[in-house]
């Protein structure tokens, strides 16, 4: 288990300048996937990169040098240095300007040691205000608004610090990975990243006319519950748990025979969300929900060209109530979990969610009592390589991110052979849920709820 705290530490920061494309790029509107200008992601996401010092390297300026391959590589993502538009009905639309990402540089005198175990970095991380870039939210997404604040910070003891905040309606976190990757290849020498990008928005683009295949319940209109599970966020305290490959095992020893070949993460992020809701105590009748994004590249048929970066995930939901997640043992949330994700591995599934945002005005997703659960095991961020070798720790820079009061999605990383799960709950509640948990994972139950 992990917490974080904030580090005296003193940050020298220049203003952030706008850095655009190496060369001139062409003018042009593009238009956004009707996957991609969802309302739920109409927001920034920020990741981070954290790298050790490296001898062979020595008075070489990262700075400098990753300044110069972002340049390099709007030359080639160049809808990234322009800014966002919306036309009739609520479509978005980049107009690509060429007026470039917002970029800053900064200097701490502390070490990559402060920020964590050098083997075993992962959040919630101490001073992020400090060490990236962000956009504040009153500023919306649209009109002159950066499409990416990144911020690189050198460290005294040599490594240095890569944050990108980005805007989620232009790439999900394959095309974040994709970009980042491209940027490193060119830090080395390239003259050209390996993976040509490719825009092809259309191909994510509701049929005429939209059609609706799916009861995708991720989009209902909440009715009947109560306050909400979650209190004010600054009664909130965040911590991260890893789940060894043991206590999984302990986990699915629990589970009967038709579940027992279900993926870690099906088993984990059921265990959480009915260690959470029990922790939580809300009303028994009261409806919760659990999403998983979904990345569903492999499911769209045609497939995709290789380079496409924008958005292909879905967020497929379970739908129960507080009572029955409770007094149920795991297998009941498991069953839920790999329920929905079933239901997406399709790509007529992804098709139907682009109809449902044409015909019903792009809906937000449901914003009752919901967790939304991301498995980042596989993005690739940790291996940008900007010269410096691959990364310390490469991903989210937050365990938890809140769309709204009642809405918590949670990113979970893959450490050594496990899951380090991020979980925020009001500080008596954590403790519930560190019994439950503590209960669950020492000593596989069979049949009986806790």
């Amino acid at each position: 288990m992990a917490s974080t705290k904030r580090l005296t530490m003193s940050v020298t920061k220049k203003s952030p300048e706008l850095l655009s494309p190496a060369e001139n790029t062409p003018y042009e509107f593009k238009s956004l996937s009707d996957i991609d200008d969802q309302t739920f992601l109409r927001t920034y996401i920020t990741t981070i990169n954290f790298y050790k010092k490296d001898p062979s390297m020595e008075g070489k300026d990262p700075v400098k040098i990753i300044r110069e391959a972002i340049a390099k590589a709007l030359v080639f993502y160049y809808p990234l240095a322009g800014r966002l538009r919306e036309h009739a009905g609520r479509k978005l639309v980049v107009e690509c300007t060429g007026q470039g990402v917002l970029f800053a540089e900064a200097d701490a005198d502390l070490t990559l040691q402060h920020f964590g175990d050098k083997d075993a970095l992962y959040p919630p991380f101490p001073n992020l205000d400090d060490i990236s870039l962000d956009v504040p939210n009153k500023l919306g997404i649209l009109g002159d608004i950066p499409l990416m604040f990144i911020q690189v910070t050198r460290l005294k003891c040599g490594g240095f610090i890569f944050s990108n905040c980005c805007n989620h309606t232009m790439c999900d976190g394959i095309g974040i990975s994709q970009f980042m990757s491209a940027v490193g290849e060119l830090a080395r020498g390239a003259s050209s990243p390996s993976i040509q990008p490719v825009w092809e928005r259309h191909l994510l683009t509701a049929h005429q006319p939209p059609c609706v295949s799916f009861a995708h319940r991720e989009y209902d209109v909440a009715t009947g519950i109560g306050g909400g599970m979650y209190a004010p966020l600054d009664q909130m305290v965040e911590r991260s748990f890893y789940f060894s490959s043991a206590q999984i095992s302990a986990l699915r020893r629990s589970l009967p025979p038709h579940l027992q070949r279900c993926s870690k993460f099906d088993i984990v992020a059921g265990c959480v969300w009915r260690c959470q809701t029990i922790a939580l105590s809300p009303k028994p009748d009261e409806e919760i929900r659990f999403s998983v994004v979904m990345d569903n590249r492999k499911q769209i048929n045609p497939p995709l060209p290789m380079g496409y970066y924008g958005n292909v995930i879905s967020f497929p939901m379970a739908v129960t109530t507080a009572g029955e997640l409770s007094k149920n043992p795991l297998q009941y949330a498991v069953e839920l979990v790999t329920k929905a994700k079933r239901e997406a591995a399709t790509g007529e599934y992804l098709r139907s969610v682009a109809g449902l945002m044409v015909m019903r005005d792009r809906p937000n997703l449901t914003g009752a009592n919901t967790y939304i659960v991301s498995n980042l095991t596989h993005m690739g961020f940790k291996q940008m390589d900007v010269g410096w070798g691959t990364a310390a720790y490469g991903g989210v820079a937050k365990g938890i991110y809140w769309a709204t009061v009642n809405i918590q999605v949670a990113w979970y990383l893959g450490l050594k052979d496990g899951f380090m799960v991020p979980v925020c709950l009001p500080l008596e509640s954590m403790k519930v849920f560190e019994k439950y948990l503590q209960d669950m994972t020492t000593t596989a139950p069979t049949t009986s709820s806790l």
